[in-house]
């Protein structure tokens, strides 16, 4: 099982790579609005041949609708957009996996090591960020910058925090292994989310305001400053008081386990 889970983040990562891929195919593409160019029906008109009529042509049969070259681009950029949706969507899956079989292979909750905390604060960032684009698919853009984060944190984590799993040391058995590291992973994942829409204010915010210096000119094709700022915001206030408990549960469980609350 432990080694199932270490193939599953492997593929878990190429799958995170594929979607970001896809996302910078839609954010390459551009803004391109899907515009159909038809010429308007035309009529041959003949001239009048005296005053008790004339011959004139039947109307033209207008040419088929030619779908434009932007419509085509729009086209292009929704379906590599959707499919980097349908990409993570599966990278989630196989990363869930990935935790599930690590659980199975240590008999207990996979939060023992930084190694299992990464893992499972970047599952929580990517559920929540599915989750954000059920209620407002117009943010899916961002998918690039939270595919490119995910990518960049499970790398590390296999590469330079990756350890065998072993059982949990016996000061660490209790409930609130459960209680305290459950509510830290979930703030944690959200925060590390709401990462993604600060940035991204960032950079909108002086696009908006006429910078067109790097790294703004990246926020060009993102969505309006304003709309960003109310999702960082959101995000933030939700994981906040989680995080709060969080820490107040990790001091009794400390002083539990070795009888201090802080220990540095």
């Amino acid at each position: 099982m432990a080694e199932l889970s270490d193939q599953l983040v492997t593929v878990a990562i190429l799958a995170y790579l594929l979607a970001m891929i896809s996302h910078a195919v839609e954010y390459a593409l551009g803004n391109a609005r899907a515009v159909s160019a038809g010429a308007p029906a035309r009529e041959l008109v003949g001239a009048g041949i005296g005053a008790a009529g004339g011959n004139a042509a039947p109307p033209a049969t207008p040419p088929a609708p030619v779908t434009s070259a932007p419509a085509r681009s729009a086209q292009r950029a929704r379906l590599a957009g959707w499919t980097a949706v349908g990409l993570t969507g599966l990278a989630a899956v196989l990363h869930l996996a990935s935790l599930v079989t690590r659980s199975i292979a240590a008999e207990r909750m996979p939060w023992g090591n930084m190694y299992e905390y990464v893992l499972t604060v970047t599952w929580i960032g990517t559920v929540a960020w599915l989750a954000v684009l059920v209620k407002r698919p117009s943010l899916r853009r961002l998918g690039l910058f939270l595919t490119l984060v995910m990518v960049l944190l499970l790398a590390f984590a296999e590469l330079k925090l990756y350890v065998q799993v072993v059982p949990l040391m016996p000061a660490l058995q209790s409930y609130w292994f459960i209680i305290h590291v459950s509510t830290i992973v979930v703030a944690s994942g959200i925060f590390l989310l709401g990462v993604v829409p600060a940035v991204a204010f960032l950079m909108r915010n002086g696009y908006e305001q006429g910078r067109r210096s790097f790294p703004y000119t990246l926020a060009r094709r993102l969505p309006a400053a304003a709309g960003l700022e109310r999702l960082t915001f959101a995000l933030h206030a939700f994981s906040f008081p989680l995080f709060t408990f969080a820490v107040i549960a990790g001091a009794i469980w400390a002083e539990a386990a070795w009888g201090r609350a802080w220990g540095w």
